[in-house]
């Protein structure tokens, strides 16, 4: 059965991104039959009033300009509906996650599209896939208390019903880059592609 990976980076760096390397590397360990390609240095734009009169608007009567707000928005969803694998490269910024990726994250996590409301709480309909994070971090160690982007990831993920998630980390760069990224290459080796 074909595998298709999602690979979306949100470094700003376009060269010399340790997060942009081990996304890269991890998605050549999958050997995946089709990687679609999503790359978020050139920022998405931000939702809006606009949007989000778009988006809580019955697809059925949206007018033709709400559909073109929305437009990205479903393409990006699409890409994450198609997708056995996702593998997103995630810079740790000033403790989170880039505002692009958090732009994109906005653009996807759609009620009624990506999860839903339900008596027993929120369910997310992207279930079965699996996604994988390669983080990088000058200072933050993942997973410790000021560690805002490992965790908002894996809980936004969770949320649209995307549980099967891994991290490969090379946390703490700044550090011991050596130790950090011996690390990051035995994560990446003990993956099962």
């Amino acid at each position: 059965m074909p595998h298709t990976v999602l690979h979306i980076d949100s470094s700003a760096r376009l060269t010399g991104s340790t997060s942009r390397d081990l996304s890269a590397r991890v998605v050549n360990k999958l050997n995946a039959d089709q990687v679609v390609r999503r790359d978020l240095a050139h920022a998405l734009p931000q939702i809006d009033e606009t949007w989000i009169d778009a988006n809580f608007t019955p697809a059925d009567q949206r007018t033709a300009e709400q559909n073109d707000r929305l437009a990205l928005s479903d393409q990006l969803v699409e890409e994450l509906r198609e997708a056995d694998t996702i593998v997103i490269g995630a810079p740790v910024y000033n403790f989170s996650i880039p505002a692009s990726l958090k732009a994109w994250v906005d653009l996807v996590a759609r009620a009624g599209v990506t999860f839903k409301y339900t008596e027993a709480g929120p369910q997310g309909l992207l279930d079965g896939k699996r996604a994988i994070l390669a983080v990088a971090s000058g200072g933050t160690k993942l997973g410790s208390e000021n560690d805002f982007a490992s965790g908002y990831l894996k809980y936004i993920l969770g949320f649209m019903g995307i549980t099967d998630v891994e991290i490969v980390a090379a946390d703490q760069l700044m550090i011991d880059a050596e130790a950090s990224l011996a690390a990051a290459n035995d994560a990446l080796e003990a993956l099962a592609a």
